[in-house]
Order: structure tokens, then sequence, then C-alpha cells
């Protein structure tokens, strides 16, 4: 099969199918996560980004190549969640101003694209990581080059381009210890191979279904005995191979080959030390048998799908829900639109005491978002849209949620936007108390800027997979005390991680410490913590606060 040009309805299905393709396999990305807590969310950020694009796409009633590079171009940046998802923008945008001068797509054009979406994608990240989505496009670019000289057949072109990318993404590890450590591939970098998946196989013709659903409600599903009846296999089973010797190519390809035949969503991903290995399957024990032929197993995990089936499918729709109240995001806190003044703040919070404390700090404008829930740059501007201020400062409080806002400060036309990057909620904190009303805009943004670098956060949750990072082991429901670098605490109980964490936080520059407790913890088991804190050290200054924030059973900062 030859495909030497592409029009528009056929870029327009295989965008399409890419999207498709990428919601369906969401769940499994997010299960990427580096760190074993239970808000992994790049397959959601990714998903919701792209689902906002294919949406504009599919309303398009005679779609040529402009208008669809402008709803893909468009659609994503306003739809763009979380940093792999305000990338993944970046990398439509430059791929769309190649293509929106087309009648067709060729080789020497999609190549063209490529290399322009991953100019814009590295220029839209200050800090560009190596071991990222980044560096999967960036690998898949040079290939486009190459080949761009070698054939002008679409297919064969599109396929090679395509088996690049994987073998880049089976690298990161390498790149990034952290990876290695956590035995995953980046997970931004995944999520864009099965975007190129889906739209190949639209390319080759293969019958899918491009429908795309007109909003969130919509993939809300029914729970029924057909529902349970969807799932085929019934055992979603992981683990690690240690290998005794490196895996050749053809012993790689018929260790997937065997597990094609008991199973289907198979992931391999291996290095010349381990192989990760997903599969479901109704027969773990044929696929652990198989594996044991190439060396010593780890991080075994095998789950019944259809016991789980109606939990995940209630909680889809509780996150969903929680989702669509983040896109309604702009409401001002008193229900009233108050006098028009210099200077604004939008706050991204998630708890009800914690967004009580920005309230009272004079917050104009609350989005209720953070982990798990990534608010997308059309919620932030929406936001500024509505703030009645010449000056809008915006506290992200999440470092996943910095480069959609500064998308749309970008974005904002008559306003005057300021991005004071505050990774942590109490940073946000931070940020807020130390504005004077009386100094200028930029006298308050630079102020800020060196205030919230004074704050150490600490934040406790529990370990939803086995893993060892920065050579600690984590046991599965294990509590984390997980730091602004690193992971500080590791333990069974609850009091005991916290006060290890805080301790490590804590040094002869110390003056406040905060308590934010989450909606899980009781006021009394956190003012033992505070006085606990207090005894070893009388100079201190320490604070107890209802946060109400989910997941996280504490939030602590340091000052």
């Amino acid at each position: 099969m030859e495909i030497n040009s592409i029009n528009a309805a056929v870029l327009a299905k295989m965008f399409l199918n890419g999207a498709k393709n990428l919601e369906a396999k969401k769940e499994w990305i997010n299960e990427l996560n580096v760190f074993p807590v239970p808000d992994g969310d790049t397959g959601t950020n990714m998903s919701m980004t792209i689902l906002s694009a294919a949406k504009e796409v599919s309303a398009l009633e005679q779609p040529d190549m402009a208008s669809i590079a402008k709803a893909i171009s468009s659609g994503s940046l306003r739809g763009a969640r979380g940093n792999s998802g305000v990338i993944l923008s970046q990398l439509f945008r430059g791929f769309t101003k190649v293509i929106g001068k087309e009648q067709e797509i060729t080789v020497p054009v999609l190549s063209a694209a490529v290399q322009k979406a991953v100019e814009t994608a590295y220029k839209a990240v200050m800090k560009p990581k190596e071991g990222t989505i980044l560096t999967v496009a960036r690998g898949a670019a040079d290939k486009a080059a190459q080949m761009a000289e070698e054939t002008e057949d679409l297919v064969c072109f599109l396929d090679e381009v395509i088996k690049e990318a994987e073998r880049v993404l089976k690298k990161t590890p390498d790149m990034l210890p952290v990876l290695k450590q956590a035995g995953v591939v980046d997970s931004g970098g995944q999520g864009l191979v099965v975007i190129l998946q889906g739209a190949y196989d639209a390319l080759l013709g293969k019958e899918i279904d491009t429908a795309i659903d007109a909003g969130p409600a919509a993939e809300v599903r029914k729970i029924t005995k057909e529902t349970e009846a969807e799932i085929k296999f019934g055992y979603c089973t992981e683990f690690i191979i240690v290998l005794n010797h490196p895996l050749t190519d053809h012993a790689e390809r018929k260790y997937k080959a065997f597990l094609e035949s008991i199973g289907d969503s198979i992931v391999v991903v291996a290095d010349d030390e381990i192989v990760k290995t997903h599969v479901h399957t109704n027969d773990p024990g044929l696929a652990i048998q198989e594996a044991l032929t190439h060396g010593s197993l780890s991080r075994i995990k095998i789950d019944n799908m259809r016991e789980e089936h109606q939990e995940r499918l209630i909680k889809d729709a509780q996150k969903l829900a929680a989702q669509q109240a983040a896109s309604q995001a702009a409401e001002p806190l008193n229900g009233q639109v108050s006098e028009h003044k210099d200077i604004g703040f939008i706050a991204v919070s998630v708890g009800e005491g914690l967004s009580e404390v920005f309230r009272g700090l004079g917050a104009d404008y609350m989005i209720e978002g953070g982990q798990t829930m990534n608010p997308s740059t059309e919620d932030i501007l929406n936001a500024i849209a509505n703030v009645p201020a010449d000056h809008v400062f915006v506290l992200p409080n999440n470092k996943n949620i910095i480069l959609a806002a500064n998308q749309a400060a970008a974005l904002s036309e008559e306003k005057q936007v300021h991005v004071i990057p505050t990774k942590t909620i109490p940073q946000g904190i931070t940020a807020l108390i130390n504005f004077i009303p009386e100094q200028t805009a930029e006298e308050n943004e630079s102020r800020m800027l060196d205030e919230i670098k004074n704050v150490k956060t600490g934040q406790v949750t529990y370990a939803v997979r086995d893993t060892v990072i920065d050579d600690k082991e984590i046991r599965q429901d294990d509590y984390m005390g997980i730091g602004d670098k690193t992971i500080l605490a590791v333990g069974k109980e609850l009091e005991q991680v916290t006060l290890t964490m805080a301790e490590s936080m804590i040094d002869d520059d110390s003056a406040i410490v905060s308590i934010y407790y989450g909606e899980e913890v009781k006021e009394d088991d956190a003012n033992v913590i505070a006085e606990k804190i207090m005894a070893n050290h009388a100079d201190l200054e320490v604070e107890v606060q209802y946060g109400g924030q989910p997941i996280y059973y504490y939030l602590i900062s340091v000052e």
C-alpha cells in the first residue's frame, strides 16, 4: 500500500483517531507516573487537551486544511491542561502553522510540519528536560527529516517515524534516572506515541469510530452487567523482568508475540537490564512462566478487572464531575462583580479550608483545581476576563498548572497578566501575604517572586504501587512525605511520617511552620503533630489550619 498525499478529510480522520486512541489509553498512561501517588494525571491532561481540539474538528461541516489547522491549534491551546497538555498543544500549534498553508500533505510537507512542531514546543518550555515528551518528539522529527530524503510514500514515512519515536521512548529511562528507578518510560512521551499510532491506523484505512462526544457528561456510562461483559481478559498483569541477558530484537518480538497469543493491552518496555510488562489476560500464570525464561521477576501485580470495573466507573464519574466543576472556574467570591481596581488576584485551590484562606487574603476569583483536575488554559482565560482589574496576578499553586497559566497570559489581550510561578499552595499563600496595595504591580511581582523562594513545602499522601525512589523502598499503601524536590519520609504510620518530613524541612533559619490538615484528618491529630514539633523547637511558631484538601493528609510549609 502506497500513499503519496493526504487531503483534508483524511487528515481529520487521522487526528480524530489519534485523539480516540489516547482517550482509550489515558488511564494506563496515568499509571506511568514516576511518583507512586494517587494523582497521576498525564493521560487525563493530554486526553482532555486533544479532545478539546477534536471537538472543534468534528464540528467542521466542510473542512479544508486551513480550517482544520485553525481548529486543532485553537482548540488545543484553549483546552490545554497540565504541563504535558500545554506541550502537546504547542506541538500542534507548530504543526498547524505549516499544514494550514497547504492544500494537501505530502512527505516534504509533513516533515516540515513535524520540524516546526518540535521547534515551537521547545521554545515554549523555559528549561527543556531530556527524557520527556520533547525528546520523543525531537527523535521523531529527526527521523522525519531523514525519511523525507528517502521516500515519497507517507505509509513508509510514518511507519519509520513512529518506530523511531518508540525507540526513543524506550530510552527515556536512561535519560532520567527517576524513570529508571520507577521502572517506567516517560508518560508524556508514551501519550504522544499513542496519538501517532492512532493517526497511522486511520491512514491505513482501519475501521474506526471517530465520533467525538459532545461534552464530558457524555463520557459517563451506565453501570450494567453488559459493561462488565466488555472485559474480554479479566486479569491486569504487570511485572518487571530483571534480565539474565539483554533481549535481542528477535527475542523481544517473540516475547511480545507470546503475550499477544494469551491476551491484549500489551505493553513491553525493554532496556539492557529490565523489561517492564503489562498484559490483560485470563491466565497470568502463563505470562509469568514465559517471563521467567528471561530472568527473575519483581513488582508483580495482578488485579481482577471485573471486580474493579464498577468501582472504576464510579470513580470516573466522580472525576468527570470534578473536572466539570473546575471548568466553571471564574465565579466572583461574593457572587457579584466588584468595582474596577488596579490589581486583582486569581488563585487555584482545592479544599474548603484552603480556599477560605485565599479568600481571607484578598483573592478575587478562585479556580477549583489542583492535582488530578488541572484547570485548562481556557478556564484561566475566563477567570482573567472576569477579574475587574488592569493587572491580574495568577497563582497556579501547582507546578503542573504553571505552563497553562503562562499560555493564558500570552493569549490575554486586554489586561496585563502576571503569573507568579507558585508550585504549591503554601507558596501561593505567601505570595498573597506579601502583597502591598500601595505599591505598583511590578514592585509587588518582584517581592512575591523573592518571597516564594523562602517557602519549603511538604505533602503527605499514600503510595499506590511498589517502587524505589531516591534509594527509598516504597510499598503500596505506605505513607509518603514528599518535599519540593524529593521524597523525605516513608513509613507505615501517618504521624511518624509527617513528623519525619517536617523535621527534615526545619533548619536554623526556620521561623514559622504552618500545618494544613486534609479532609480525612481530625483536628486533634493535627494538633498533636504541632505540639511535638513545638516540643523539639521552642523558638518556632507553629500554626494549625483546616485545609480540607483531598488525597493529601497534610500540607506543611516551613518559612
